[in-house]
């Protein structure tokens, strides 16, 4: 099983932390998993809608959404993080 990470405002919109899931089959990479999970409805389909930027990292390395993700990944996504 994969484990989705959230977090920050991400983890506040959607009410969790993390969870466990099963890949679908169609899920090659993290551009694949996204669209899987707006697909779920809200309120993924809106964490999930573009009109952020997220940040994604796969077994604590970022990443590009174009990265090819497997079954027994630790995928990450979180907001950009400012600071000064």
């Amino acid at each position: 099983m994969a484990e989705i990470l959230y977090f920050a405002s991400l983890a506040e919109t959607l009410g969790l932390k993390s969870e466990q899931i099963e890949l679908p089959a169609d899920c090659a990479t993290v551009d694949d998993l996204v669209q899987w999970l707006r697909k779920r409805g809200e309120p993924f389909a809106g964490a999930f809608d573009g009109s952020t930027r997220i940040l994604v990292a796969i077994n604590q390395e970022m990443c590009e959404p174009s990265a090819a993700i497997n079954g027994s990944d630790e995928i990450a996504f979180f907001p950009p993080v400012t600071g000064g």
